[in-house]
């Protein structure tokens, strides 16, 4: 498949991602707070998703005559945040803009089993095109922003929040990010080049926390800095060094109390962020220590797609 879309260059992503809308509106037009740009890569990303699954043409849906119309609902199987809606009806827009979509629910909202999501009509032969991207992108969207959902609805009440990481489906990074912030999270860097995160090995080459640090704010432009500490013992030279954001890596309840105290007693200057080993069994007592932010690889990595369908009406 060949397009004259532009593409989206990496650069670009940043600036996009920190304008990401919420809510949307449900219809079946871009939604209004979706800028032209944002709705470009949107379009780049089905673009890459139809070129993959249809190719160079559906062979399947050449047994239905090419003049048959069809009715059809997108229908929820189980409980979920409903995200997608704009990378829905971008799919069905790339295969026929002839197929009308009345949208039932609104982007964000929860459903529950058996509720239709949106009425489609259109050609037969291309709502069968389009159905399994639409579906694809509208079942992860709506798993990242469920999954996220539990966790803030778990740390409810607590000074913290829920932020997601850059452990992502390739080449769907800021649509996850999007989603995480649909279930009411926070973002996180969205790449490398997005910010700073110093991590053991960069201290070990640098020599020193004070050393690497030092290098970062030199070497920043204004970019976000936060280093990984993994004791009390480089909390504590951390804060010292000037840090002001720092990723508790696997430190226990007790250790992450330790932390906080550590650094109101330093000030109180340093955003406090608890990573690893974290689930929901255990997320509202993380949170109850007092940092300020839990960051969640398994929002965007350890997802099971929300169990939709759709059904044709005769």
């Amino acid at each position: 498949m060949q397009s004259s879309q532009r593409l989206i260059k990496p650069a670009q992503h940043a600036q996009l991602f920190q304008e990401t809308p919420y809510p949307m509106t449900a219809n079946s037009t871009p939604p209004p707070m979706l800028t032209d740009e944002q709705m470009a890569l949107i379009k780049q990303q089905v673009q890459l998703a139809i070129a993959e699954d249809v190719g160079s043409g559906d062979l399947t849906a050449q047994l239905v005559p090419a003049s048959q119309t069809a009715r059809a609902s997108i229908l929820a199987r189980e409980t979920a945040v409903i995200c997608g809606i704009a990378w829905v009806n971008t799919c069905f827009a790339e295969i026929d803009q002839t197929v009308s979509i009345k949208w039932l629910i609104h982007e964000g909202e929860k459903v529950e089993p058996n509720q239709v999501l949106c009425e489609i009509s259109g050609l037969a032969r291309s709502i069968l095109t389009a159905e399994r991207c639409a579906l694809n992108f509208l079942q992860t969207l709506s798993a990242t922003a469920s999954q996220t959902s539990l966790y803030v609805k778990a740390i409810a009440g607590t000074k913290s929040q829920i932020l997601d990481t850059r452990k992502t489906i390739p080449n769907l990074r800021w649509a996850q990010k999007y989603a995480v912030t649909v279930g009411g999270g926070q973002n996180q860097r969205l790449a490398l080049y997005d910010g700073i995160l110093i991590k053991e090995n960069h201290i070990a080459a640098a020599g020193s926390i004070e050393a690497i640090l030092k290098q970062a704010k030199a070497l920043s432009g204004g970019k976000s800095i936060q280093i990984e500490v993994e004791n009390l013992a480089q909390l504590k030279q951390a804060l010292h060094a000037g840090a002001k954001s720092v990723l508790l890596d696997n430190f226990d309840l007790s250790q992450l109390q330790a932390a906080v105290n550590l650094n109101q007693a330093s000030g109180g200057h340093a955003i406090l962020e608890a990573s690893g080993g974290i689930g929901l069994e255990n997320v509202r007592d993380i949170a109850l220590t007092g940092v300020d932010r839990i960051s969640i690889g398994a929002i965007t990595k350890n997802i099971r797609a929300v169990d939709l369908s759709m059904r044709f009406h005769s």
